[in-house]
């Protein structure tokens, strides 16, 4: 049975004064397998990052169904965590207090949810940082902590989106081989929504091309790469170059003439609602 299975997913958001509709997502259908790691790519604002919240449980999809482990996805769960690209950390609480967070939330004894948030500060190279608020830190060490967190309550799946784009080009390569070496270690399902296809080849089982929208599956192309992945090696292999030249050609399609919907401007209000309930 797959972990996590998406079921002629539609979704339509009314916005404006006037009551407008706009179709994000039109019948998606989806099926990613216990422990893979499967990514969407696409254009901006073709619905990859509404398809992350409805399978968080965070918004409700217009027309079919989510199913985990066989269970219809109703309302969020701590079975499934969200990273965003922005971080979201509480910026009055330390390394240590950010990652114990929804541990403190699910009331775990204080002497039981610090021995798990530091052993994720081990697992995500964060020791020497604990006592450091967000201000202090790097782009590259608040996404290690936002990932931390979420990992720290243990979701069987991880619902990644774009968890990179807000950080330089040279930590963002650094922060992919870490999230591997993570991904290598505890075997989560995740599902990866980014904008960069040489990531999504780097990281990925597979990877899932969206239409520009409203959002559909074009393609889904499995990445024939063996692991584990070495970035030096892989990137003048054959299959690669094959491999990225294809998906660039498939979304350079998708993208020319597209234009940003207004359900794009979602997102920030979301990423606070999310935050609040884990």
């Amino acid at each position: 049975m797959a972990k996590l299975v998406v079921q002629d997913v539609s979704k339509i958001f009314t916005s404006g004064k006037d009551g407008q509709e706009v179709e994000a997502l039109a019948g998606i259908d989806l099926e990613v397998k216990e422990g893979e790691f499967f990514s969407i790519v696409g254009p901006s604002g073709c619905g990859k990052s509404t398809l992350l919240y409805i399978i968080g449980g965070f918004i409700q999809s217009s027309e079919g169904k989510i199913l985990v482990d066989g269970k219809p996805v109703t309302s969020p769960g701590v079975d499934r965590g969200i990273v965003f690209q922005e971080f979201a950390l509480f910026p009055w609480k330390t390394v240590l207090q950010n990652i114990a967070y929804g541990l403190e939330q699910r009331k775990m004894a204080k002497e039981e949810r610090l021995a798990i948030a530091h052993r994720y500060v081990e697992m995500t190279g964060l020791r020497g940082m604990e006592n450091l608020y967000p201000k202090e830190l790097s782009g590259g060490m608040k996404q290690r902590v936002a990932i931390a967190r979420t990992l720290a309550y243990d979701p069987d799946i991880l619902l990644m989106d774009e968890p990179f784009g807000s950080i330089d080009a040279q930590t963002r390569v650094f922060m992919q081989d870490e999230l591997l070496r993570i991904w290598e270690e505890t075997r989560k399902t995740v599902l990866f929504v980014t904008h960069s296809i040489e990531e999504a080849v780097h990281l990925s089982d597979r990877v899932a091309i969206f239409s520009r929208r409203p959002g559909r599956i074009k393609e889904i192309i499995p990445i024939d790469i063996r692991r584990p992945r070495i970035r030096q090696e892989e990137v003048s292999q054959k299959q690669y170059v094959r491999l990225v030249n294809h998906l660039w050609k498939a979304v350079e399609k998708e993208v020319k003439g597209f234009v940003v919907p207004i359900t794009s401007k979602r997102q920030p209000s979301l990423e606070k609602e999310v935050l609040q309930s884990h």
